[in-house]
């Protein structure tokens, strides 16, 4: 027992030795950093070096398979020339800006050590408000039919939740006990932004609106729009196909008449006028020879 102790107490005092000189070192005090849209962060990076005098450092943005600098050659580039700063090894942004967001590392070469090289990475989060989301309700409906409210926004990360309110009041999660607005079956999911009534009412006409929220910044909410429920018109539905039979029965009328008088002939005499014109020759001839009788 005693040895194993012995041993172990040996590794860790060759660990630290090695961390000063088994070459160039890198650690983060934050790994998974934070922030607010347009405020600030840093994102630490502390390096030790064995010997080489003149190490160098560079930092690099991954955005899936795109590897671009961030820190290189001693300057900022690109999106954060002109919005960070460097503090010694470490970069402070001040004003951060959603496209910001991505995963960091931070590189130290030093030639002349042991290790030559050793990084650390952050993955660095903004986080946004949301936006005013776009509300789809439709303006009536019918009773007892299956509608579906729509509630959306892209803009918040992380990425937002909803909740649906009826005439300024809001509406649970699901319907039931509770539920100050309606006793209808309804059903709000408020990851996907919906509301589906099962079988709506005439309880259910309201003014209605959704509210996104994210934890960040206030909630946003769409225009209250209304949607009235009714009740489906049966007599007027009776009397429209009614009508419809009336028109579709005189149109067939009308269609026999001119088939009987022979307007879709399509041009030809009709028998009468054929016997008629057949018979025009010889009353002419009898007109001739009435004629000549006179003279």
């Amino acid at each position: 027992m005693a040895l194993l102790l012995q041993s172990l107490l040996l590794l860790v005092c060759a660990l630290a030795l090695c961390d000063k000189a088994c070459g160039v070192t890198v650690r983060t005090d934050n790994a998974n950093v934070q922030a607010i849209e347009f405020e600030e962060a840093v994102l630490s990076c502390k390096y030790t070096i064995e010997k080489d005098p003149n190490p160098r450092l560079e930092w690099k943005k991954m955005v899936q398979n795109d590897v671009s600098f961030v820190y290189h050659e001693g300057h900022l580039v690109d999106a954060l020339k002109t919005r960070a700063e460097m503090i010694e090894s470490s970069i402070r942004i001040k004003n951060v800006s959603r496209l910001d967001s991505g995963k960091y590392r931070c590189e130290v070469s030093a030639p002349g050590d042991s290790r030559v090289l050793a990084e650390a990475h952050i993955q660095f989060t903004v986080l946004v408000a949301p936006g005013a989301p776009v509300c789809e309700v439709p303006s009536s409906a019918m009773t007892g039919t299956v509608v579906e409210l729509k509630c959306r926004e892209d803009e918040g990360s992380p990425a937002s939740q909803y909740r649906w309110f009826k005439d300024g009041v809001l509406l649970l999660e699901t319907s039931g006990t509770g539920a100050k607005v309606t006793n209808s079956s309804y059903t709000v999911n408020k990851k996907s932004g919906t509301l589906q009534f099962n079988t709506v009412a005439k309880m259910d006409t309201g003014a209605y609106y959704c509210e996104a929220y994210n934890g960040i910044g206030r909630p946003q909410k769409c225009v209250a729009k209304r949607m009235q429920v009714d009740d489906l018109n049966v007599s007027g539905i009776v009397a429209a196909v009614v009508v419809v039979a009336l028109v579709i029965a005189l149109c067939g009328l009308g269609v026999f008449y001119a088939q009987k008088k022979g307007y879709f002939s399509n041009g030809q005499p009709s028998q009468k006028a054929r016997s008629d014109y057949k018979s025009s020759p010889s009353k002419e001839s009898d007109f001739k020879h009435t004629k000549s009788f006179v003279i």
